[in-house]
């Protein structure tokens, strides 16, 4: 049997990885702690809930949902995002609803690369981002991203080559997995280099309200470049209302590349169930206690965590924003992450992302996901400074 080249690209991926470590740590007896995936333990929106549970009493809600009949949660998040931002937006020209932001940044690629094409993206970066440039048939080209730089890419290092064959650069801060955040200064740097390049610039969104104490809120690239000359970005509820299992995102920006995406989405998928975005909808226009409660949540499990690797000698400065602790490898596994968490979750079930399956930068790392309470996050400790110690 003969299968597409494209797909070769895609064998390797960081959570299928883990994935199998962790089945064979459970086929062993092993008491899984994950925390490999960033997969909001929280309980979703109740106010999200409560609307899609008197959805599924309205028949008129069970069918096929077409592109028209999104147009009130299109309303709704054009008006959130004006007034987040204060960037004015269309709402039928200038959103899309999504099916989870991921699903957008993936087929993006399908509609401005042809085969041959560059994509700039970032190294270390989300799987999805990669995974939809090899499926247009593209080339990636990795901006590293490096301690010493913030974490930011430093756009003077591309190769003048390869911005002749390139047509898009994704970005995305906060960051996942480094945790690093982004100025409005940076992100207009971004679109001036883009405009002078000829590149659409995607910026990757999910984590706008995964900000915590003493931050400033995280800008959006349409704040960079207000006439949506050139860019998109990709916006989901998974994270900020505990949302990821109902696959609710969208996309706003210029105009044609929302087209352009329209186009793709619809030979793919129709959209999701009415209820859910009428759910959606109740999210965005309601009090936002989930966002502030969830906020907290993670803000406590951070300080926790952090203050129990540092107590094991494992120092790591706080993440400002994401759900994530990006950490240093101690010297003894330094450039051996995916044999670190291998046996890490063999010897004590505790998962974790290695650095390298997010790109050749993210080596000699580690991403925790804070997807547990402070005393499942300090037993997690425990167990890896039980295992540090019978590895150095």
């Amino acid at each position: 049997m003969h299968f597409a080249q494209r797909i070769q690209a895609l064998e390797k991926n960081v959570f299928a990885d883990m994935d199998r470590a962790k089945s064979q740590a459970i086929s062993k007896g092993k008491k899984i702690i994950d925390l490999s995936l960033g997969s909001s333990d929280l309980p979703a929106d109740p106010e999200a809930i409560a609307t899609i549970s008197a959805s599924l009493e309205d028949p008129s809600t069970h069918g096929y949902l077409l592109h028209h009949g999104t147009l009130n949660f299109r309303e709704t998040v054009g008006q959130w995002y004006s007034n987040r931002f204060g960037v004015e937006v269309d709402p039928q020209r200038e959103v899309l609803t999504l099916i989870g932001s991921q699903e957008g940044t993936a087929h993006l690629p399908l509609a401005l690369l042809d085969p041959g094409d560059f994509a700039l993206l970032l190294d270390p970066g989300y799987p999805s981002h990669a995974g939809g440039v090899y499926l247009a048939g593209g080339q990636i080209y990795p901006m590293p991203l490096l301690a010493e730089h913030d974490f930011l890419p430093v756009f003077e290092d591309i190769p003048s080559q390869v911005l002749g064959q390139a047509k898009l650069m994704v970005l995305s801060y906060p960051h996942n997995p480094t945790t690093a955040t982004a100025s409005l200064s940076f992100f207009q740097e971004a679109v001036n280099f883009c405009r002078n390049h000829g590149l659409v610039l995607v910026h990757d969104f999910p984590y706008v309200d995964i900000v915590f104490e003493g931050m400033t809120q995280p800008p959006s690239i349409l704040q960079a470049d207000t006439q949506k000359s050139l860019s998109i970005e990709f916006f989901t509820l998974s994270k900020s209302y505990n949302m990821g299992g109902f696959r609710i995102g969208y996309a706003i920006g210029n105009a044609e590349i929302i087209q352009a995406l329209r186009q793709v989405k619809a030979v793919v998928d129709f959209n999701q169930y009415q209820g859910i975005l009428n759910g959606a909808i109740a999210a965005l226009t309601g009090e936002q206690t989930t966002v502030k409660k969830t906020l907290a949540r993670f803000q406590s499990r951070r300080d926790a965590f952090i203050k129990a690797l540092n107590n094991i000698g494992w120092q790591v400065t706080p993440p400002q924003a994401t759900m994530y602790v990006w950490a240093k490898l101690p010297q003894t596994w330094e450039n051996k992450s995916v044999e670190f968490s291998t046996e890490l979750v063999a010897a004590t079930g505790v998962a974790v992302s290695p650095g390298a399956g997010f790109g050749k930068q993210g080596e000699g790392y580690v991403r925790f996901a804070l997807v547990h309470d402070p005393h499942v996050l300090e037993l997690a400790v425990e167990k890896i400074a039980q295992f540090l110690a019978t590895r150095t």
